[in-house]
């Protein structure tokens, strides 16, 4: 009954709020659809867009309206109707805009758009400013489909499960309504609404951005890591050439059109026309396209198109839509995202403490609202295409949902697959119970060291999940390992459990009885020690054996702050070689033992603090993620070495500090780079595995770019010292330099330049200095290194190679 009364209030409600629906199509001379005119009612910023097909739907109250119609390139049109009871139809039909060249005064020898965008360039800081503080709302709607794509993609079949054969699919649809408040350069979103097709519980895209051409350089997302010369920034005239393609007139407004020009391929430069407003010399509309010869990353081409109207003695962007094209492995696929902004507050009082370090937040049920609310709320009509999409998506969601239909889709997704199986492993899923169970490669399971001989080691990892957003789960992984040689067993295993409403949280309990590498961090990986071995007669993993027990508590306090405790106990026993078996004989080379290690038992305790200042949020109604800061990463490290406690005979403390960031230099690149320091402040009693080691690499593939040194030895260094400096800096050129070099230049290989220092307090040093190439492929990374220390001996120089699958994972702090 209640909800009967409510439907009555709410129908009575929406009636004497609106009139007739007032509907059309808005197409250009030869009748073909605009899509994405906006369609405003004038002297307001109340308004709507049409969508792909023209096709537009408003509410209006009673009474009389003057409705403007406009498109980038076309001449805006204006007309009156009248709203009742009853449903109107108005469609418009713009005209190409004609350019006249008006009172432009044409300086001999140069092309009037100069002058123009000289004038642009001189305002261009004001205008960037003008709008400093503001609220407004704003309607986010994100489509892209497949216009074709294989069969088959790395030996599976390509399979959609919506039993359509058809090479054109929707793959992604989303809208949302968002409260965008810009104090500044502070920024909050609150998501009021969101959908996202076939996914009732989803968050769609919800962040909108303005893409100012104000700006010198404009960052879009990650398409270039320099970003993007604006047309009007203080130096564009070193970039462009331009072109005056004449005038126009709107609201008696005078407006100049201008064809931007790039002066050289391969630099991050747009494509397109710009119109700016005579006089004032600001920006009326924009539209902009890159290719790949302007230096774009991920996509071939991006399609910008911008509006800004009037509002008061200032003016606001209404609409902004960037398409973008990509092909990449035989999959082709379009879209396109349309932002529409109104209800603009342009002088808002915020509250103290409104902008805090949530930047995104998605209010409780957001993703909740009701097919009759997103009718009554979308400023762009959907297509029918779209309409399809929402109904057969939700449709095939609640088969989903349907335990016979998990069962036999559980059936087709757990076929084994040899090449998956060997190469990257394979997950079994139960999907009605949200659980899985996951195979690593076969590739890795086999490996020989001249301690063990060959190797054995299998495992498995079984995960259950308590929820759809996978943060409260628990996690199994038990493993055995046989070494051939040696007849030794060794089998332990781990238990995760993650969890946490706002923030993350996890705790880890592990035991058994393993082997370890001397460095606890395995800077060694064991199938290039394999290769490493028997290929090249070169033994680098030194290893013990331990029956162990550890708890690992990890808890994000929120703020940028992550704390974790780490308590472990080993009882460690040395080994010695046993197997000496290589496929190939070097004359001058002999396997080296392995290290020796007395038996004793350590307790340690660690406690790690992470604090990155300024940490930015992403909250959703029952979780919260952190996406980072401008500010620095700081790494605080301590460990104690306790004795007496159940046998353990070790006795030391020890830190680490480490500060890393990231400067993003724009045009001229990027540096990375992590400075650490430490050192023992006591070693009363200590054993191998408990010194600081430092991370090495004897390998042609590289170790982890900004801990690991590339040409030092594996446990070069390893000491007690009291105190000693580490640093690691990367200057990635990002295309500067490159760009510049014929056919080179068509690569888009990217520059980078390295170096990596240790200092010990006894005076010891250490460096190496390194310049490469990087993103061939996308995906390689080739280097040529030079070391220096005050160890002659160590003075060397190689090639490293870097491929993001096969880099060795090793996290130092």
């Amino acid at each position: 009954m209640r909800t009967f009364l409510f439907f009555v209030l709410f129908t009575l409600t929406t009636f004497s709020l609106f009139a007739g629906k007032l509907s059309g199509i808005v197409t250009d001379s030869k009748n073909q659809p605009l899509a994405f005119a906006s369609v405003i009612v004038k002297g307001t910023l109340q308004g709507i867009t049409a969508n792909n097909m023209g096709e537009y739907t408003i509410q209006l109250r009673e009474g009389e309206y003057t409705l403007v119609v406009q498109h980038v390139g076309y001449k805006a049109l204006e007309k009156k109707v009248k709203i009742g009871k009853a449903d109107v139809v108005l469609n418009f039909q713009l005209e190409d805009q004609t350019y006249e060249l008006g009172n432009i005064i044409i300086k001999q020898g140069e092309d009037p758009a100069y002058e123009i965008i000289r004038n642009a360039i001189k305002k261009r800081s004001y205008y960037e400013e003008e709008n400093k503080k503001f609220t407004t709302e704003v309607y986010i709607k994100g489509q892209m489909k497949l216009r074709n794509f294989p069969d088959k993609f790395l030996g599976s079949k390509v399979d959609f499960e919506d039993g359509d054969t058809s090479k054109r699919k929707m793959i992604f649809l989303s809208e949302s309504v968002a409260k965008y408040s810009v104090d500044h350069k502070k920024r909050k979103i609150d998501v009021i609404s969101t959908k996202v097709s076939g996914q009732s519980d989803g968050f769609g895209f919800s962040s909108p951005q303005i893409f100012s051409f104000y700006q010198n350089n404009i960052r879009l997302g990650n398409l270039n890591p320099r970003g993007f010369i604006s047309p009007i920034s203080s130096n564009a005239l070193s970039y462009y050439k331009y072109k005056f393609e004449g005038t126009f007139f709107e609201d008696k407004k005078m407006i100049s059109r201008i064809k931007v020009i790039p002066r050289r391929n391969y630099e991050p430069l747009f494509n397109g026309y710009i119109n700016i407003i005579e006089d004032e010399w600001r920006i009326h509309s924009v539209q902009m396209v890159l290719y790949k010869q302007n230096q774009m990353q991920l996509v071939d081409t991006l399609q910008i198109e911008q509006l800004y109207v009037p509002s008061g003695k200032t003016w606001v962007i209404k609409q902004q839509t960037i398409k973008p094209a990509v092909k990449v492995f035989s999959f082709d696929a379009i879209g396109y995202f349309v932002q529409v902004y109104d209800k603009f507050n342009l002088n808002p009082d915020f509250p103290k403490g409104y902008f805090d370090n949530t930047l995104l937040k998605f209010e409780d049920s957001s993703n909740k609202k009701s097919l009759a609310y997103w009718d009554s709320i979308r400023p762009v009509p959907l297509l029918q295409e779209e309409v399809k999409d929402y109904i057969k998506k939700d449709s095939l969601e609640q088969v989903r949902k349907d335990p016979r239909y998990l069962d036999s889709l559980d059936k087709i997704r757990n076929k084994p697959n040899l090449i998956n199986l060997f190469l990257t492993g394979q997950t079994f899923s139960k999907q009605k119970y949200k659980s899985s169970l996951q195979f690593p490669p076969l590739i890795n399971n086999i490996n020989y060291n001249t301690v063990e001989g060959v190797v054995i080691q299998l495992s498995a990892q079984y995960e259950k999940r308590f929820s759809d957003t996978r943060r409260e789960r628990i996690t199994i992984e038990p493993t055995i390992r046989y070494g051939v040689s040696n007849l030794h067993f060794n089998p332990w295993i781990s238990a995760n459990y993650s969890y946490g409403k706002k923030y993350s949280s996890s705790i880890t309990i592990a035991g058994g009885k393993r082997v370890f590498q001397f460095d606890n961090n395995s800077p060694v990986r064991p199938l290039f020690n394999t290769i490493s071995t028997l290929l090249y007669e070169h033994n680098y993993l030194k290893i013990y054996e331990a029956p162990f027990g550890r708890v690992i508590y990890n808890k994000e306090l929120g703020n940028g702050f992550t704390l974790t405790g780490d308590v472990q106990y080993q009882d460690r026993q040395g080994l010695e070689n046993t197997s000496a078996a290589h496929w190939k004989d070097y004359s001058d080379r002999t396997f080296t033992p392995n290290y020796t290690l007395p038996h004793h038992q350590a307790l340690t305790a660690s406690l790690n603090i992470k604090w990155q200042p300024g940490s930015r949020y992403i909250e959703f109604p029952d979780r919260k993620f952190s996406i980072g800061s401008k500010y620095p990463t700081f790494n605080f490290l301590y460990t104690q070495g306790i004795k007496n406690i159940a046998g353990s005979d070790v006795d030391y403390s020890k830190w680490r500090f480490s500060i890393s960031d990231n400067f993003n230099l724009k045009l001229f690149g990027s540096i990375d780079y992590r400075l650490g320091a430490g050192g023992f402040i006591n070693a009363k009693s200590l054993f191998f595995p408990d010194y600081r080691h430092f991370i090495g690499n004897n390998f042609t593939l590289v170790s982890q770019y900004l801990q690991g040194y590339q040409l030092l030895p594996f446990y070069t260094y390893s000491n007690t010292e009291k105190f000693y400096a580490t640093a690691f800096v990367e200057y990635h050129l990002n295309g500067l330099l490159t760009n510049k070099i014929p056919l080179f230049k068509k690569l888009n290989w990217f520059l980078v330049t390295s170096s990596n220092a240790l200092y010990l307090k006894d005076g010891t040093w250490y460096s190496e200095v390194f310049i490469g190439i990087e993103n061939i492929l996308k995906v390689l990374r080739l280097d040529y290194l030079r070391s220096f220390s005050g160890d002659s001996n160590h003075g060397l120089s190689g090639f490293r190679i870097s491929l993001p699958l096969f880099v060795n994972k090793v996290v130092n702090d």
